[in-house]
């Protein structure tokens, strides 16, 4: 029981703060980024699942590795950013590949959200808030940067910076919640809570608040269910928010 609660705190956590920045990444058209970085993440959790560490802290260097090398390339060739994602994570899943364990393979696709205890349940809940804290303070400046970042440079804002934080922010989220939906659906986290929140809302703080709650729900409902279905927990939290996804396109204003 207390595992499943340990659960449910984490996914409370993991699913809002993700469903607050896929409203960024969304606007951006960059939902699909948290995919491939997924994808960074799977050396990372092999290494963890061989050598019998937290999944996440496994995951955290590889995908910070992966940011800073897609920063850099963004910096150097001016390359779009999900083209050099693409190439980043494409060589990080070819060398997980060359050693994750067969038989470890699922955990690591789709994830464990049973495997947490009390520590890395209240490191990750403080983790998630500080995030919450530092994207609600550089909403709007982030927001002004996927308008224009001609005009964001022109009031002062130095993009430069802010793009290396909301990449660094999606690096934490993205090892954060490999842990509930593995390195395979990372992108879903999201993505989907964001897009059923614009199909539901008619300005910005709807937008945002809908799409936090969402995020919230679909993952407490997936980890109920698999709590009495003993189904995978990650695919059932994404079934979930697609659901309402599916909902939110019926009753689109």
């Amino acid at each position: 029981m207390d595992g499943f609660i340990f659960s449910l705190i984490i996914g409370i956590f993991i699913g809002g703060v993700c469903g607050y920045l896929g409203t960024l990444m969304l606007s951006r058209k960059m939902a699909l980024t948290a995919g491939p970085l997924g994808h960074l993440t799977l050396p990372g959790i092999a290494l963890s699942l061989i050598y019998g560490f937290d999944v996440s802290l496994g995951a955290f260097p590889f995908v910070i590795l992966g940011i800073f090398l897609i920063w850099l390339f963004e910096t150097r060739t001016k390359l779009p950013m999900e083209t050099l994602t693409a190439v980043v994570f494409a060589s990080g899943v070819a060398i997980a590949f060359l050693f994750l364990p067969v038989e470890q393979a699922e955990t690591a696709l789709i994830g464990n959200i049973t495997r947490v205890d009390i520590y890395g349940t209240i490191i990750t809940s403080i983790l998630c808030f500080l995030i919450f804290l530092i994207i609600r303070k550089n909403y709007h400046k982030m927001v002004l940067i996927n308008i224009s970042e001609d005009l964001a440079k022109a009031s002062g804002i130095n993009v430069r910076k802010n793009n290396l934080l909301y990449l660094f922010l999606i690096g934490i989220l993205v090892s954060l919640g490999v842990r509930m939906v593995g390195g395979l659906l990372t992108a879903a986290l999201f993505a989907i809570p964001a897009a059923s929140s614009r199909n539901f809302s008619k300005n910005l703080f709807q937008y945002t608040n809908l799409s936090i709650f969402f995020g919230i729900l679909s993952s407490l409902l997936g980890i109920l269910i698999y709590k009495f279905t003993n189904l995978p927990a990650g695919p059932l939290i994404i079934s979930v928010s697609s659901l309402i996804f599916l909902i939110s396109v019926i009753f689109k204003r």
